[in-house]
């Protein structure tokens, strides 16, 4: 976690710096997250640091004539990362925050990103005093971020938009499937609904719409297309909201209804759907309904086929959400 460099070390210039390794399995810690570290502006060197077995003694962080650091890796952004993984006293912490942005600055690094474990909560407080503040959090840890130049800063903010998916399923009948639910703004309304829910991290959009369906109503269905969205903002703890409507084709039709979140599940005729209070004054759902009959009855209305793909940006297959059918009928 910690690592020396001598006093001397500290005064050459960056381009003097000897870089460590470190362990294939450290270097690829925070590979799948590099995308969120921008904020420098600049094409960072990455630095490989290898964990050093010394332990300090101190609390002012130097042992043997060396300064300890805090172990990091270069970003490609002219930033650091540490990730923190032992417990350590407070003001030995304290110490190496001050030395390492010390070195840092020296270096012309600007952010700095701590991913601090849950466990080592006692240490927050600590990197606060020192400058550093709340980027984001999850359940097992909290990443704090400091802008060594000061001022205004170029740091990426934390995630803006939560993901949502709606589906349109509709069976030979001319029923769409529906469901009231025990939780939320709907909950004792009696008012009928589309499926919907969050989509989960990793989760790509034609996925997780047929997760949800399955999920309230263990109807099985296929993903078609995604049909429309909708932005909107001060949704959720002050964030926007992506909602996707997705049409969708029935598989199955046996309800059985989801026990904690679903109070009922069935297939309705869709005129009795629109003939809802509820759906009768509100605009969106009127629109979504349009598009949806647009798209059965051969209006001519084409929505957003997702197309496996590849791209640099990610070491993962992604998908590509376009209008096939156009893209077709123009020839390009």
């Amino acid at each position: 976690m910690l690592r020396s460099v001598s006093r001397a070390a500290l005064l050459c210039p960056p381009y003097n710096y000897r870089c460590f390794i470190i362990s294939a399995a450290a270097r690829n810690l925070f590979a799948p997250k590099q995308a969120l570290f921008r904020g420098t502006g600049g094409g960072g060197v990455r630095l490989n640091i290898r964990a050093m077995a010394a332990s300090v003694s101190s609390s002012s962080g130097k042992a043997n004539g060396e300064v300890q650091l805090l172990n990091g890796v270069y970003d490609n952004y002219g930033g650091v990362v540490v990730q923190m993984t032992e417990s350590m006293d407070s003001k030995l912490f304290a110490s190496l925050i001050k030395s390492s942005l010390s070195h840092w600055k020296q270096e012309g690094k600007k952010g700095v990103w701590i991913k601090m474990p849950i466990e080592l909560v006692n240490l927050v407080e600590v990197a606060v005093k020192e400058g550093f503040w709340y980027h984001h959090a999850e359940p097992t840890y909290l990443m704090l971020v400091n802008w060594i130049p000061g001022g205004a800063n170029t740091l990426p903010a934390n995630a803006s938009h939560r993901v949502g998916v709606g589906a349109f399923v509709m069976n030979e009948k001319r029923e769409v499937l529906v469901v009231q639910e025990k939780s939320g703004r709907f909950r004792g309304t009696g008012i009928w609904k589309f499926p919907t829910g969050v989509v989960d991290q990793g989760e790509d959009i034609c996925k997780a719409v047929v997760r949800e369906v399955k999920e309230e109503t263990s109807i099985d269905a296929e993903f078609v297309e995604v049909v429309s969205f909708r932005q909107s903002h001060q949704s959720f703890f002050g964030k926007s909201d992506l909602f996707f409507m997705c049409m969708m084709r029935p598989l199955s039709f046996d309800i059985q209804k989801q026990d904690t979140e679903i109070e009922a599940a069935q297939w309705m005729l869709l005129e009795e759907y629109m003939a809802q209070p509820f759906v009768q004054k509100e605009e969106l759902l009127k629109h979504i309904i349009s598009i949806c009959l647009a798209k059965l009855e051969g209006g001519g209305y084409s929505g957003f086929t997702p197309v496996p793909t590849t791209s640099t940006f990610s070491d993962q297959n992604n998908y590509l959400y376009y209008n096939v059918v156009d893209l077709k009928r123009s020839n390009i």
